[in-house]
């Protein structure tokens, strides 16, 4: 069994990511496994270099163990590599509306959901190719074809059983832009590939990406893991922990005195995930 903690250094680590990391880590050493920490830093708009240390010493600080992490940016080929497969397989195309352009789409009268509404999907190919060239734009994932090139899918989850994948759900989504490369979700499945990880932890948040993932490992050839998607810790008004709110930090709490094997034993406590998630089919 190897099991995954995959922070991004955009901030320091909050008790929300103690407690994914905690689990992740306790799940694969109950097994004999390994515990791996990825550092998720291909987002240079957000990424610091100052906060992979700091990661990195709040995981050891709550006791982890774990190999030298993995810097997602160092395997950037392979994740153009990747890209390159599913647009030479015809299941993308460059999409050029903003933000702003998607939000009034999203916002308009009949609108389905927010999800993309696939308005850069009806465009000429070639002229598309053509403006791709030179126009800053982002390439998307065209679901519905892709869907059509793998039988149905589905994955296991420790809570919630076994799981039809809808890769509908988000629309089509951004795989990467021209100006930052590819993203976190193709990234990540590529990585969890290549690190031959068998179990991920992390926060039911991401439950909703699971299914696009899973596409995406399909298409690629790539292995599927099992999952547990965690309830996320709230704060004390009820608000998720989040870096943009500012959620106290674990480097605040050491700085408080806090005592790191009393706190890992208190989150330990708020939950029996994970004890037989490595053996549920």
């Amino acid at each position: 069994m190897i099991s995954r903690f995959a922070p991004s250094p955009t901030g320091h680590l909050h008790l929300g990511h103690a407690w994914s990391a905690i689990l992740a880590h306790d799940l694969a050493r109950a097994s004999g496994g390994q515990f791996l920490v990825r550092i998720e830093d291909i987002d240079t708009a957000r990424c610091r270099p100052r906060f992979v240390a700091a990661i990195v010493d709040d995981l050891h600080w709550l006791g982890l163990d774990f190999p030298t992490p993995m810097l997602q940016s160092t395997r950037r080929a392979a994740h153009d590599s990747a890209l390159a497969t599913l647009v030479a397989a015809g299941l993308t195309y460059p999409c050029f509306c903003s933000r702003a352009d998607i939000a009034a789409a999203a916002s308009a009268p009949h609108a389905p959901s927010p999800r993309y509404p696939g308005t850069c999907r009806a465009l000429d190919r070639a002229q598309a190719d053509a403006r791709a060239a030179t126009e800053t734009h982002a390439i998307r994932l065209d679901s519905a074809a892709a869907s059509m090139r793998t039988r149905p899918l589905h994955w296991t989850d420790a809570t919630a059983g076994r799981v039809a994948a809808d890769p509908a759900l988000l629309g089509d989504i951004v795989l990467a832009r021209r100006d930052i490369g590819v993203g976190y979700i193709l990234a990540a499945v590529v990585d969890d590939g290549f690190q031959q990880v068998t179990h991920i932890v992390r926060g039911r948040d991401l439950f909703e990406a699971t299914h696009v993932q899973r596409l995406l490992q399909a298409l690629l050839g790539l292995p599927t893991p099992h999952y547990l998607h965690h309830p996320l810790l709230l704060a004390a008004d009820g608000r998720r922990l989040a870096k943009r709110d500012a959620a106290e930090t674990l480097q605040a709490l050491r700085s408080a005195g806090i005592d790191a094997a009393s706190l890992a034993a208190n989150l330990r406590g708020h939950t029996a995930f994970g004890r037989d998630f490595s053996v549920r089919a």
